[in-house]
């Protein structure tokens, strides 16, 4: 089946402001006009970067600030009860909560015990609360990267780390045995090549397990990988032989430069894509594969790419599934892509915001990779700064007619 990439002729219209920033008030709206007008300029993100992390070694008193500004825009709060005002407001919108820890912690099983502990938490609160459709977490936050990365090349392990590996089986199985207990969603993230092996042994292990009657625990597939779309249907084939549903969360990578720098230092070819075209036809590919298997596999396009979500909402209309199919899900990092959130789910789409939390210095890490990532996706902040701007000139518009 050969279907072009879609336009905005789906009943949805991801330039619609007057839908994408409906929750915030005009006061919300000019600050963050004026945060993404800031991380516009690279070089004022480069300077603010250094600055924020010299006032921080220092205990400068600057917490308040960053809350108010750069934490207020992409992090629902600093645990889970702070994060239940965001969680309300998205649901006003009829949009999902996937409350994501993301604190960077210690390589030590103290920091994996913590982690783990607090994901547990967040499957409760899923469990608790009708507007948090997925748990999620990251296996290097519950265990030993230099151990996975030694256990992919297949060197021998100590019984020290034999044992921690075990730990870290045994951390994985038990955030995934509470998710199915509590009939709640859960993601395991994707992360670098040279570990990822092994995170995909243990999410493939969990769904033989907990997967039998529903897709309860999903992996991530990283599409700008050249073996990722053959690696999606080797999984497809194998949920068929064995009786499980695949859970796949289909993203596009994280880990571009890392992964480049690493295969030209260590002379093995590149894992990822040529090209971002190449990419994108992928990502696309494993969409309509994923859609046309959907006795077997349930999705979450996890993408800030408006012609990916238009290409899946188009296929969805060609094969006949229902808008809120419970097996086809959106999301988007919260604080980015309000165009296309909002305006799925006003359309009546499954959508979900990822929604950081932690406590400011510890996450401090993740923001300043999206303040990066902002300058460095082509047009993203250009993109969302022009339909902000847009907007204030929509209300302001108002305001005189009126």
């Amino acid at each position: 089946m050969s279907i072009s990439v879609a336009s905005p002729q789906v009943g949805v219209s991801f330039d619609d402001t007057s839908v994408a920033f409906s929750s915030k008030s005009n006061f919300q709206l000019k600050k963050t006009y004026w945060l993404f007008a800031l991380m516009n300029q690279p070089w004022l993100v480069k300077l603010g970067t250094f600055f924020i992390k010299l006032a921080l070694l220092l205990r400068l008193p600057v917490k308040n600030l960053i809350k108010a500004t750069l934490f207020g825009q992409f992090c629902g709060g600093e645990d889970i009860k702070e994060c239940n005002k965001t969680i309300d407001n998205l649901a006003k919108s009829k949009i999902g909560t996937i409350l994501d820890y993301s604190v960077e912690g210690e390589d030590n099983e103290q920091s994996f015990d913590k982690t783990a502990s607090e994901i547990l938490l967040t499957i409760e609160k899923a469990s608790q609360t009708e507007g948090i459709p997925f748990s999620v977490f990251k296996v290097t936050g519950i265990g030993s990267t230099p151990l996975m990365e030694k256990i992919q090349a297949g060197e021998p392990l100590t019984s020290n780390e034999q044992a921690a590996f075990e730990r870290l089986k045994v951390r994985v199985d038990q955030l995934c045995q509470k998710a199915h207990d509590l009939d709640v969603k859960i993601f395991v993230d994707a992360e670098e090549s040279w570990i990822q092996d092994v995170i995909d042994q243990l999410a493939y292990k969990a769904m033989q397990k907990y997967n039998t009657k529903k897709p309860i625990v999903y992996n991530t597939f990283q599409m700008y990988r050249r073996d990722m779309l053959e690696n999606l249907k080797k999984a497809t084939h194998e949920a068929k032989v064995e009786g499980y549903y695949l859970g796949a969360k289909l993203v596009r990578g994280a880990y571009f430069e890392k992964e480049r720098q690493r295969a030209y230092e260590s002379e093995y070819q590149d894992p990822i894509h040529a090209t971002k075209e190449d990419t994108d036809s992928d990502y696309n590919k494993s969409i309509l594969f994923a859609l046309e298997n959907r006795d077997v596999i349930s999705i979450c396009l996890g993408t800030h790419n408006e012609s990916s979500c238009f290409y899946c909402i188009e296929l969805m209309q060609k094969l006949n599934i229902p808008h809120n199919d419970p097996h086809v899900w959106f999301a988007q990092l919260l604080g980015m892509s309000d165009n296309i959130s909002y305006n799925l789910a006003n359309a009546g789409y499954n959508v979900a915001k990822y929604v950081p939390y932690g406590p400011v210095e510890t996450v401090m890490p993740y923001l300043f990779r999206r303040a990066e990532e902002n300058k460095s996706i082509a047009g993203q902040s250009s993109r969302e700064f022009l339909l902000i701007k847009r907007e204030v000139g929509r209300r302001h518009t108002m305001k005189v007619v009126h």
